[in-house]
């Protein structure tokens, strides 16, 4: 007979063995999957993660998507381990883009240098103001993070949509919903001839680096280790549940918005309604899957873009639905929530007496 039990003390090797129990079963998933499309599974997973890698020019774009990635996933990090279950990034994320591009637009025929760094600050504020409004509700009427989080993703989606059909839209684009392109001024400057990749990838990597610092070198980060292990000991504590609550979460918010208004002045030059392919959701995944360490997101948002990279060459190259990409994601987050489920349990297999 099977029974679960709960562990005297968390499993240090489940820790390190869960997330690669996770990929390698994603994997046998996918072999599964791509059988039943009636696809070679070998072909298809080189496709889907050797093919990104495969030449310069997809490690660039490979890049391109893991900024996003990793900015929101550092603050989401950040949030879990305080026990903050912030659903909005992507809504966070959209916030930025659309705050950004109004600063964007409105200087469109500025070429001071003042232009680029206004319109990525009004993306950092405009990316915590989205995040203000569930915190608030939270700690004020003690609604459920979730929920609300989730609501203004599409809140945030819809206003975006509103404003590229609207105030927006480009007089000149023939109808077509989508800003006008932004000035020289107001885009970042990509870091190496012929490629894509731009400023924010360094933007990306630096706010790791400081998410590190914050949680493991500091008071704070001590905080908010202590508030999400044991909340009781953290009041007891003396520690200001509110305030560490208002961190994280304000926290997160600036680095999506940020990751928000790196694309449009990055890699798209302009606001379109699909400014994100979902990043923000995907950025859940890095942040578990980087064991919701800063430094680890930094290589879950490496897996992570490679998929959405191989997802596209797997369209283009095998007919394979890019839908597949988002099973993928899915059945890893499931696998991978699965896995940790035995850091504190195990499985006991007694055997059966007959009397």
């Amino acid at each position: 007979m099977m029974r679960i039990q709960a562990r005297t003390e968390p499993s240090s090797l489940m820790k390190v063995a869960s997330p690669l129990i996770a990929i390698v079963c994603t994997l046998l998933f996918g072999c599964i999957l791509f059988s039943a499309l009636n696809k070679n599974p070998f072909e298809a997973l080189h496709v889907l993660l050797i093919a990104p890698l495969s030449d310069m020019y997809n490690v660039g774009e490979m890049l391109v998507k893991m900024g996003p990635l990793l900015l929101c996933a550092v603050g989401l990090s950040l949030c879990y381990r305080a026990n903050m279950w912030n659903i909005g990034a992507e809504g966070q994320l959209l916030a930025g883009a659309l705050g950004g591009s109004v600063v964007a637009l409105t200087f469109i025929d500025s070429e001071s240098v003042f232009v680029l760094p206004c319109a990525l600050l009004a993306g950092i504020v405009s990316g915590m103001l989205w995040a203000a409004i569930p915190t608030f509700l939270k700690l004020r009427f003690n609604s459920n993070l979730i929920l609300t989080t989730i609501m203004f993703n599409y809140i945030g989606l819809y206003l975006l949509i509103w404003a590229v059909n609207g105030p927006l839209r480009d007089p000149d684009g023939y109808g077509f919903p989508e800003s006008a392109l932004f000035s020289e001024a107001a885009t970042l400057p990509t870091l190496f001839d012929g490629s894509r990749i731009h400023l924010g990838i360094l933007f990306a990597i630096l706010s790791a680096f400081i998410g590190w610092f914050v949680l493991t070198k500091t008071h704070l980060g001590f905080q908010i280790r202590v508030f999400g292990a044991d909340e009781p000991a953290a009041k007891y504590a003396g520690f200001n549940s509110k305030k560490l609550s208002w961190f994280v979460m304000l926290f997160s918010g600036a680095l999506a918005g940020l990751a928000g208004v790196s694309e449009v002045t990055g890699p798209i030059g302009q606001l379109v309604p699909n400014v994100s392919p979902g990043y923000g959701y995907s950025a859940i995944i890095v942040a578990y899957l980087g064991r919701l360490h800063p430094l680890g997101a930094i290589v879950a948002a490496i897996f992570l873009a490679v998929l959405y990279m191989g997802g596209d060459l797997a369209q283009i190259q095998m007919g394979i639905p890019v839908a597949v990409v988002g099973m993928f994601q899915g059945v890893l987050l499931f696998f991978l929530l699965a896995c940790d489920f035995f850091i504190r349990n195990r499985l006991i297999f007694n055997k059966q007496t007959t009397h």
